[in-house]
This record gives structure tokens, C-alpha cells and sequence, in this order.
């Protein structure tokens, strides 16, 4: 019997609550992902994708409001860019709670990168479980990104310990985000379009 979306979202807020590292459809593309807030299910993502952790992960937020709650001030021109975007946006954030979130999800300069899904499901998934989750494409590290869950290379379906239903992939988009990187006083770069 053909699982509710009520019980895909249960079993994979259980599945990040119990430190697992979850294969999932995002509003881009597929993405591996585990809760942001757990350094050892991070380091599990980085052995997965064989990729050196001084690059940073992207981080999904449910809202504005949760992504308030892991940086120590949020710039007016995020905030701006947020409330008038209307494609998927990564924003690099200047001073993240290393208190809070996993170190290593943190950059070397005390960034981090968010983004607010234009995805029900991973909305959800964010606030059920009360914080963000980490977002990388489903791939190893300088492969091309899996748009689709056919597209996924089984070395990496076999190496997460929770897959989420394909069928919910339908809201992706097949693209990458682009990333803007925002700092106090205003300032933007973009880094990809």
C-alpha cells in the first residue's frame, strides 16, 4: 500500500532524529541530508560524497524565522532578498551559531549557507524536526547532480540509511540554486547565478 505524505514526512523526521543520513528529493535536485545539528551524521555526508570538508554543506530552513534562530544577525539585505525571491536561493549568512549547529557545517569564515525550499515536503520535514538539515546533491563529489532519483548512482543509494519516497521528487526543479552571499553592511556577491 502506497504510503500518505503524512507518513513520509513521520518516518523521515524519525529517521533524521535518530542521527541518519537521508536521500531526498529538494525543490532542485536530490539531495543527501541529515540534521544540521548532528556533527557525526555531517561527517557520515562528507565520507558519502568524498568530499574534503573544508568545502561547507548548504543547509535547508523551514522559514525566515528558523534561519534567525542559527545566525547571530541576519542581514536587512537577506531578509529583502528572501521576501521577493521567487526561485530557489541559497544564501551564504554572515556569523552562524557555532553553538548550535554541527561545526562542520559551519565555513572557515563563520558562514553558512540556507535556503528556503519552495518544497512543501522539505519545509516540513524542517519544522517537524525543529531545525535545519543539511542539502547537498546526491552525487560523489565532482560528479554531475542526480535531477531525478533514477539519475541517483547506487554507491550513494547504498550508502544512506533512509531513502525518501521518489514519488515526491514531482516539485524539483533539475537545477541547482543560485548563491548569493550577503554581508552586514549590505554588501552581496554572487557566487553562482
Amino acid at each position: 500500500m502506497k504510503k500518505t505524505f503524512e507518513e513520509i514526512l513521520a518516518e523521515t523526521v524519525a529517521a533524521l532524529k535518530a542521527g541518519k543520513v537521508i536521500l531526498y528529493p529538494t525543490d532542485t535536485v536530490w539531495g543527501i541530508g541529515c540534521d544540521a545539528t548532528n556533527a557525526e551524521a555531517v561527517a557520515r555526508i562528507y565520507e558519502i560524497k568524498k568530499r574534503p570538508d573544508s568545502k561547507s554543506l548548504v543547509l535547508l530552513a523551514a522559514n525566515l524565522d528558523q534561519v534567525a534562530r542559527y545566525i547571530r544577525q541576519i542581514p536587512d539585505m537577506a531578509i529583502d532578498l528572501v521576501e521577493v525571491n521567487d526561485a530557489p536561493m541559497t544564501i551564504i549568512y554572515p556569523g552562524a551559531d557555532a553553538n548550535l549547529l554541527a561545526p562542520n557545517v559551519i565555513a572557515e569564515d563563520g558562514t553558512v549557507g540556507i535556503r528556503i525550499p519552495m518544497m512543501e515536503f522539505c519545509q516540513k520535514v524542517c519544522q517537524k524536526l525543529g531545525h535545519p538539515i543539511v542539502s547537498t546533491s546526491a552525487n560523489v563529489s565532482g560528479e554531475p547532480a542526480a535531477k531525478v532519483y533514477a539519475e541517483i548512482v547506487p554507491e550513494i543509494r547504498d550508502a544512506v540509511d533512509y531513502i525518501v519516497e521518489p514519488s515526491l521528487e514531482n516539485g524539483s526543479t533539475g537545477k541547482a540554486s543560485q548563491i548569493i552571499k550577503v554581508g552586514l553592511d549590505g554588501e552581496i556577491k554572487i557566487i553562482r547565478q
